[in-house]
């Protein structure tokens, strides 16, 4: 295997933009498409090649990498796509997507020769442009130089899975560690909601839990989003969180689990989305606790 490779970024927003620098970086060639042309465009200043078609963007890739927003975008794309793939490719698919999803990729890759992975990052904004994410990934040996190149350009670490994608382990892993993400920021946001309800200083809250076992860098992090109205540009976006919201509550009750704090998340984001702030970052789901002017 070369040192650098032909790699297709197929969605290039807040994730697969800043994965591409990252490839762009480590040396490898990029050839970028995205569903609204104009969120491409940066890339080309970096050095990426726009793509008009997914055709276009996967004929002779080495690689393939979906960044796009759900498993029907994923599906869409790929469907138009895979025609071209070259035979031997390797496919990462980093949406975070539904388990049912993650089988039928697996298939459409096999139907055309391609080695599929099954491959999640963690982390957002900041640690995607910094190439700091954390990949989770299931896939076949064969082809794991190709696809590790890609792993290694956007993340500080791998943590494989297992060998078969279609068991969807890698995104089983995802939906679990993003339950708990959810479940924080909703749960960061309330807090604050109630201290402004009750007229409670919210750095008095934060001195009391000091140092302890309740304090979070997190809890930090988020609650300064909102404090100091800093909630563009998006780290991870509140029209996301509810969508990978709904998708773990679904996997729950799939799984005979009832998720009570992930469902009421997901209306949290939804309502959050109603006042027009589904492109902010998923801690103005704190608006979702009051209605209209009453958080101002």
């Amino acid at each position: 295997m070369a040192d650098t490779i032909t790699v297709s970024v197929l969605g290039t927003g807040i994730m697969g933009a800043a994965m591409a620098r990252n490839l762009l970086r480590a040396g490898h060639t990029v050839r970028a498409w995205n569903r609204t042309p104009a969120k491409a465009e940066p890339l080309a200043e970096a050095g990426a090649h726009l793509a008009a078609t997914p055709e276009e963007a996967v004929e002779g890739a080495d690689a393939v990498l979906t960044v796009l927003h759900d498993g029907d975008a994923v599906r869409t794309t790929m469907e138009r796509a895979a025609g071209a793939l070259r035979p031997g490719a390797v496919w990462a698919q980093s949406t975070t997507v539904a388990l049912d999803d993650v089988g039928a990729l697996a298939a459409l890759a096999r139907r055309h020769g391609a080695h599929f992975y099954d491959a999640p990052v963690l982390g957002t904004r900041q640690p995607a442009e910094a190439g700091q994410l954390v990949v989770l990934a299931a896939g076949p040996a064969e082809g794991r130089t190709a696809v590790g190149q890609v792993f290694d350009a956007v993340g500080s670490r791998t943590v494989w899975t297992g060998d078969d994608p279609a068991t969807g382990s890698a995104t089983r892993l995802k939906l679990v560690a993003n339950s708990w993400v959810l479940a924080a920021t909703g749960a960061a946001g309330e807090a604050l909601a109630l201290a402004k309800g009750l007229d409670v200083d919210p750095h008095a809250f934060f001195e009391v839990i000091a140092g302890g076992p309740l304090d979070m860098g997190y809890l930090r992090a988020k609650s300064e989003l909102v404090l100091e109205d800093r909630l563009t540009p998006a780290s991870f976006a509140v029209g996301t969180a509810e969508k990978d919201a709904r998708l773990i509550v679904r996997a729950g009750e799939q799984h005979g689990v009832r998720l009570d704090v992930a469902a009421a998340c997901a209306e949290r984001f939804r309502r959050a989305a109603a006042q027009g702030r589904g492109d902010q970052d998923m801690a103005a789901a704190y608006y979702a606790s009051f209605d209209g002017s009453a958080a101002s």
